[in-house]
């Protein structure tokens, strides 16, 4: 891990902001039946919105598991004026079989306008 922070989502804060909470409804897989990928990568943003109080801009990567999904999700944590030095997060999240975020760790952050090489 790379100077990041992991919690499991039985000991998460509450998001600081009521603007940005949002309810997530506990939504199971039908019995006997995967998760799709689709609906795991909307599962693992809504989630990660409700615990940590930001909306994810976007998901990077995102593979099936032996016991679910992980994704990794970017988000805006600091807007800046230009937005080229805003300062964003990456997320690793993980969801069980049924779509419910187990897991979740801040991975790295970065300025926006950072090109990777």
């Amino acid at each position: 891990m790379v100077g990041g922070e992991r919690r499991s989502t039985s000991g998460a804060r509450s998001p600081r902001s009521s603007e940005n909470r949002r309810h997530v409804a506990a939504s199971p897989a039908e019995p006997g039946s995967p998760l799709p990928m689709g609906r795991a990568m909307r599962e693992a943003t809504e989630q990660l919105a409700a615990l940590i109080g930001k909306q994810p801009e976007s998901v990077s990567a995102v593979k099936r598991t032996e016991d679910g999904w992980q994704a990794d999700i970017e988000v805006l944590e600091i807007p800046r004026v230009p937005d080229t030095t805003s300062v964003m997060a990456s997320y690793r999240v993980r969801l069980d079989e049924t779509g419910r975020l187990t897991e979740y760790e801040r991975r790295q952050r970065y300025a926006r306008g950072r090109i990777e090489r």
